[in-house]
């Protein structure tokens, strides 16, 4: 019963949250698709030739076809792990994170990264060193287009899991930096942080050792994708404390409402407001955190995501 309980407040919460940022999700959700209609794209471009040389080539052995699942399995495994953690207000307490907030920020980050990823493999296409990119292989160049809904549609999901050409710098560790450093700063847990970490660099061995990428392509995202984070992360108001922000996300009873009324009444006839911090946090549960004199509205700059 108390876990039902938590479920209906959490999701009247996370709805009233979604009614105010559904925009900044539904523009980095498009932006996904558009990301890879630019994949698809280059694909059209590439040529493939002998694969470069590469040093991550000579230290790490070759995998072979029969195990290019191996890095794909671990990545899937990264992936559904966070969005589970995203979910989890939903069933346990936390002090940290909103849901609709929290994909918000990684959305952002999402979009920030695979905007610079695209300026930089359509800049210069370089022969793939995947198998189903190497000379040979009938899925390495892609015939002119019968029309333009071939290109739209992406081939999915054929045309996702066999592109050519969009190589520097690796979706994949975009994706797994982003759900890393997020949970490094809003994770509670430190061994899962270093765990983080680790399959982090797990991830990136085992991509260049499936030769799906150039050593290149995973240590360009390594420095690329901290330093989006990093400025992306500054730029965005910081998430609202749950335990001040929460009377102002659900909606007050009539008893609550009227002890509130009664209790502000009271000190307006004895003349008093109210101790300052005790103002300061009404302020920000009205949407607003004051602070020496400067007023900075939450709704702004995607409302605190």
């Amino acid at each position: 019963m108390e876990l039902w309980k938590r479920i209906c407040s959490e999701t009247t919460t996370e709805i009233n949250l979604l009614a105010e940022n559904w925009k900044y999700l539904l523009t980095g959700l498009v932006f996904q698709y558009l990301h890879g209609l630019a994949a698809r794209g280059v694909h059209y471009f590439h040529r493939p030739g002998p694969t470069l040389q590469d040093v991550g080539f000579f230290l790490l052995p070759e995998l072979g076809q029969d195990k290019a699942y191996i890095s794909e399995t671990l990545f899937s495994s990264i992936f559904i792990s966070f969005a589970l953690w995203t979910f989890h207000p939903f069933i346990l307490k936390s002090r940290k994170i909103y849901t609709v907030l929290i994909w918000c920020r990684v959305l952002a980050f999402l979009v920030g990264s695979q905007l610079l990823r695209i300026i930089t493999f359509y800049s210069t296409q370089l022969p793939g060193p995947n198998y189903h990119c190497r000379e040979g292989s009938k899925l390495a160049t892609l015939p002119r287009p019968d029309s333009v809904f071939e290109v739209l549609l992406l081939n999915f999901p054929r045309g996702v899991l066999y592109g050519c050409g969009d190589l520097i710098f690796s979706s994949h560790m975009i994706f797994t930096l982003v759900f890393v450093r997020t949970y490094q700063k809003y994770g509670t847990r430190r061994s899962i942080k270093q765990l983080g970490w680790l399959l982090a660099v797990i991830q990136s061995l085992l991509i260049v050792a499936s030769r799906k990428h150039y050593t290149v392509d995973v240590v360009v995202a390594w420095y690329t994708v901290n330093l989006v984070v990093f400025f992306i992360d500054k730029k965005l108001p910081e998430l609202p404390d749950r335990s001040i922000a929460a009377a102002s996300l659900l909606p007050l009873s009539t008893k609550d409402r009227d002890s509130r009324t009664k209790e502000e009444n009271h000190k307006l006839l004895n003349g008093n407001s109210g101790d300052p911090a005790d103002r300061r946090q009404r302020t920000q549960v009205n949407g607003k955190i004051m602070d020496d004199g400067n007023t900075l509205h939450a709704d702004s700059a995607m409302n605190g995501a």
